[in-house]
């Protein structure tokens, strides 16, 4: 397959797509044997151009120092910083207030900060007779603290399964969100399937019962624009968790947003410095949000360097991306398709799918196509992806994902493809 001048004229690629590569330094990378980096791993981790690199590192440089409790010029510079990036991911979620965005270190500890603050006493426990939904594409983050919190708690788990095109089976939600549903948590956009869930749909369902929704947007942030305060609110997700290393941010940073009146029902799920109002020996008392729930120093140079990346994201343009990654998704799957004996697993329309793309080929082990494709300088991932049920359900152990993001170029997609047709020579599967 080789790439055209139609291709790289691609309707919907970003315009200015040679730029926004120049962003990114270790797309100039050369690999071993002076092969060009092809970076096709961006749903494990994203990229990160250089004025996020530039902002934390001019931080820890000029402005090092805790926060919220040192009272000198850095403290306070240090700590107007952090604040502002609250005050950018706010933004950049379209948060009803600033003060529903709450630090943590991943979208994992986020999740499971929800899944433990619902198991206490109070107006919002889960217990026995109570039921949580979950849906089998879960990546294993949104699947094991709802499987602890039932089993602490004597509730009971269930889930939606998945269509043979890899889509939720929503023929039995009826029976699935009921009065005795206290939590419906589910994936925006799925890490493995690429699939876009219908959000707006099972939130308002599970609202009119009275459930509260919880949902994983790690996949979807860096691809599709939210504005959660433009949402109406029976459509509007009670508790929003993604992580920062997917939207071109840092690790060790992740983003709970809640609403306030959720937030404000919830206990504390860890103790510590900052998350008290005041504290005597028989009790305490705690903070309001956000900081109720970030005890401790926070990652504070990885909340500034996630503020500059959303920033950053801003200035593209999330309508732009998303548009740029349907592009480059359409493109793939039909490259994908004419490599004989390779099946994609999940929707093969881009417009109900992100951009990552699981798929199998014949005759040949996930382990060793990646490691086929990483000797031609190509970044994929091979494995299960963190979610075993989906691919249980589709009778895989394993798959070979790829996923773009906002400098991914066609010509990539072209590498990929003749890449894929060498490994089927190398392993003489013609």
């Amino acid at each position: 397959m080789v790439s055209t001048g139609a291709a790289t004229g691609l309707p919907g690629l970003l315009p200015e797509l040679a730029v926004i590569r120049k962003d990114f330094p270790i797309l100039e990378r050369t690999l071993a044997g002076g092969l060009p980096l092809v970076y096709l791993d961006s749903a494990n981790t994203s990229q990160k151009p250089q004025v996020v690199i530039d902002t934390m590192v001019d931080h820890l440089e000029r402005h090092n120092a805790n926060i919220a409790r040192a009272m000198h010029q850095l403290g306070a510079e240090s700590t107007e910083a952090f604040e502002t990036a609250r005050d950018k991911v706010a933004a950049f979620i379209g948060a009803p207030e600033r003060d529903e965005v709450i630090f943590t270190k991943n979208a994992s500890e986020a999740l499971n900060l929800v899944a433990n603050t619902l198991a206490w006493k109070g107006d919002r426990q889960v217990g026995p007779g109570d039921e949580v939904v979950i849906t089998e594409m879960e990546h294993h983050s949104n699947i094991v603290p709802w499987q602890l919190l039932t089993q602490r708690t004597g509730a009971t788990l269930r889930w939606f399964g998945l269509t043979d095109d890899g889509r939720l089976d929503l023929s039995a939600i009826d029976e699935l969100i009921t009065e005795r549903t206290k939590v419906v948590s589910l994936t925006w956009v799925s890490n493995m399937l690429g699939t876009i869930n219908p959000i707006a749909e099972i939130t308002r369902k599970a609202h009119a019962v009275g459930a509260i929704v919880v949902v994983d947007a790690s996949q979807a942030a860096p691809q599709l624009p939210i504005d959660l305060a433009a949402m109406p609110a029976e459509e509007r997700p009670d508790l929003v968790a993604f992580t920062g290393h997917k939207v071109v941010g840092p690790t060790g940073i992740g983003v709970l947003w809640g609403s306030r009146a959720v937030l404000d029902a919830l206990p504390p799920f860890l103790g510590g410095g900052e998350m008290i109002e005041t504290v005597r020996m028989e009790a305490s008392t705690y903070a309001g949000i956000p900081h109720k729930f970030e005890a401790g120093t926070p990652p504070i140079v990885e909340a500034i360097g996630l503020g500059a990346a959303v920033e950053y994201l801003g200035h593209v343009g999330m309508e732009a991306i998303h548009a740029h990654e349907q592009a480059i998704t359409a493109y793939a799957l039909d490259g994908l398709r004419t490599v004989p004996g390779l099946t994609v697993l999940g929707p093969l329309d881009a417009a109900s799918r992100g951009g990552a793309i699981s798929f199998e080929l014949d005759g040949v082990h996930p382990h060793d196509i990646a490691q086929v494709l990483d000797s031609r300088g190509i970044a994929v991932r091979a494995g299960h992806h963190c979610a075993k049920p989906a691919h249980a359900r589709f009778g895989v152990q394993s798959s070979t994902r790829m996923s773009s993001y906002l400098y991914t170029e066609p010509r990539e997609i072209d590498a990929l493809v003749e890449a894929l047709e060498y490994t089927r020579s190398y392993f003489k599967l013609d």
